[in-house]
């Protein structure tokens, strides 16, 4: 029975559906079946290039030879040494074919032997099979961009990297509209022409096309009348031609470039438009010493301030600790080294509603600013991991002071972040000694105290009581957190939770003043509720009077 529970738990472990393909690439000469349920068998007679592959609805070129067993030829186009053009999936060379095809690579050749489908030529036979030696030339990549046939995209040129347009990028894109007769209807200037995606342009479907091609794509479109101008069609004007009614529209459309646009703070008040990308893949976080240069101006242009620029200094400043306006410190920390940016901010992000003088010009009261900025350099903050347990202690000591001077000026969502940070910095994962460790709780339980207060104050009380909790796990008996917690409780209307921590704040200290005003305010909480529930239940059961009319 043993035995058997193993057996049954072992299989438990596996995923239904999950299929692990062990199989190793296949080597030159080498013939094996294409699954093993499959009844084609595919021979590698050439190795091809890179590593895609077609998939079904592509537009594949090829060079093919079928024969029979016996060499009886059923077709090729190596007579004529002209390729064959096809869509995959449609089965149109010959049943079962194009599964063989959708696993073969550019340049690829490969013989493929197959069960022969009954014809005037070939006797049905269980044992008949038939050959094709395909040589697979070339490929575009066809895709349905809504899913429903009514936009088609066929890959003319594919574009480089895998990066695609998001909807809030600035795009440039060159296009021609053509009619199916050819008629060119709309064409961009030679240039192109740039908008951004979630603005839209020329049909309302077009941004959802854009998003799907990289940097440099070109590719043909053929948009059903439903997603073009419909039944009504379109008037001449704006650069159209007249368009009729149920027209289907071609489209040859090329991707040029595009700057990537970053909704910063989530609200659209500080947008962030990349026109030149950074170098690797690390961005300078929070507090991080970071050097940068810029030009920063209103939004009619007039520039307030240059650092880095016509011989003035570039800007050295630590990110998230308020030495900068707010949108420029949340911004510069998304930016990789070298990376180049125009960053617009919004009153409520920059200077408020206040004058500010600076070096170039006054910022007026209410004024939105716009910073054209490179990221020279920055170094990061180190993460724990790189310190040693002296030099994390020291951090976390440094942040706690930190966390404390911003509490006590009232700055208390920054003072919560510092004391989380400090907390981590001297997290239990085994790495410091008995001496240190001991020093290493009392600063975690100190950070999480300390966050806990900045949680009542900031109307946190969920995350008060998660703090306090994590303090009572390790010291059952500390007051501060029963206190905390039972504020928090008192908060959330858990009265009975909250007088259960007033209790052994008590039993712990029996003396502290502050306690017992918080129990007479429970007192006081429980009293109140107790009357609002018993009118509640005098209304709900009181006797109904029956008025009778004589």
């Amino acid at each position: 029975m043993a035995v058997l529970s193993e057996i049954e738990e072992d299989e438990l472990d596996e995923e239904p559906g999950e299929v692990i393909e062990s199989a190793p690439p296949q080597k030159l000469g080498e013939e094996r079946q294409l699954t093993s349920n499959s009844p084609i068998k595919k021979k590698l007679l050439k190795i091809g290039h890179g590593w895609e592959t077609p998939n079904f609805s592509d537009h594949v070129t090829l060079h093919y030879v079928g024969t029979l067993l016996d060499g009886t030829k059923l077709g090729s186009t190596r007579d004529s040494d002209s390729p064959v053009t096809f869509t995959l999936g449609q089965g149109e060379l010959y049943a079962g074919l194009d599964d063989g095809i959708v696993t073969m690579k550019k340049g690829e050749v490969a013989l493929f032997t197959l069960p022969a489908v009954e014809s005037g030529s070939i006797p049905q036979d269980s044992n008949s099979v038939v050959q094709f030696e395909v040589e697979l030339v070339s490929w575009i990549t066809v895709v349905d961009v809504c899913k429903d046939g009514r936009i088609i995209k066929k890959i003319m040129e594919k574009g480089k990297g895998n990066d695609r347009p998001g909807d809030l990028d600035e795009v440039l894109v060159k296009y021609q509209v053509a009619l199916e007769a050819g008629t060119v209807v709309a064409e961009t200037p030679e240039g192109g022409v740039e908008f951004y995606v979630n603005d839209g342009h020329l049909l309302p479907r077009l941004p959802k096309v854009i998003m799907t091609m990289t940097r440099g794509e070109k590719a043909e479109l053929i948009v059903q009348p439903q997603y073009a101008f419909g039944e009504k069609g379109r008037e001449a004007g704006s650069g159209f031609r007249s368009i009729p009614p149920d027209s289907m529209l071609y489209i040859n459309i090329e991707l040029v470039s595009f700057k990537p646009v970053i909704n910063v703070t989530g609200d659209f008040t500080v947008i962030k438009k990349i026109f030149k990308e950074g170098e690797g893949a690390f961005t300078a976080n929070e507090g991080a010493n970071v050097t940068v240069r810029y030009t920063a101006m209103l939004e009619d242009g007039t520039v307030f301030e240059k650092r880095g620029i016509d011989e003035t200094q570039p800007l050295k400043f630590v990110t998230d600790e308020e030495q900068v306006i707010t949108g420029l410190d949340r911004a510069v920390a998304t930016m990789k080294k070298g990376e180049r940016a125009i960053i617009s901010i919004h009153p409520d992000y920059a200077f408020g509603n206040v004058e500010v003088k600076q070096d170039l010009a006054i910022v007026p009261p209410g004024s939105k600013v716009v910073y054209d900025i490179e990221m020279v350099d920055f170094i990061k903050e180190k993460a724990p991991w790189e310190l040693n347990s002296n030099e994390k202690i020291k951090v976390a000591e440094r942040k706690k002071e930190e966390g404390n001077l911003l509490f006590k000026s009232g700055k208390y969502q920054r003072a919560a972040k510092k004391y989380d940070k400090a907390a981590d910095f001297v997290s239990r994962d085994g790495s410091l000694g008995d001496d240190e460790e001991k020093l290493a709780k009392s600063l975690r339980v100190s950070c999480w105290l300390n966050g806990a207060a900045c949680c009542l104050k900031l109307n946190d009380f969920p995350g008060a009581i998660k703090l306090c909790t994590q303090v009572l796990d390790v010291e059952f008996h500390n007051v501060k957190a029963l206190y905390r917690r039972a504020q928090a409780y008192i908060e959330t209307e858990d009265f009975l939770l909250a007088d259960v921590d007033i209790k052994k704040a008590l039993e712990v200290d029996p003396q502290n003043r502050e306690v017992k005003v918080l129990k007479m305010k429970l007192k006081q909480l429980q009293a109140d509720s107790d009357k609002k529930d018993a009118k509640l239940y005098e209304s709900m059961f009181a006797p109904k009077t029956k008025v009778i009319s004589v």
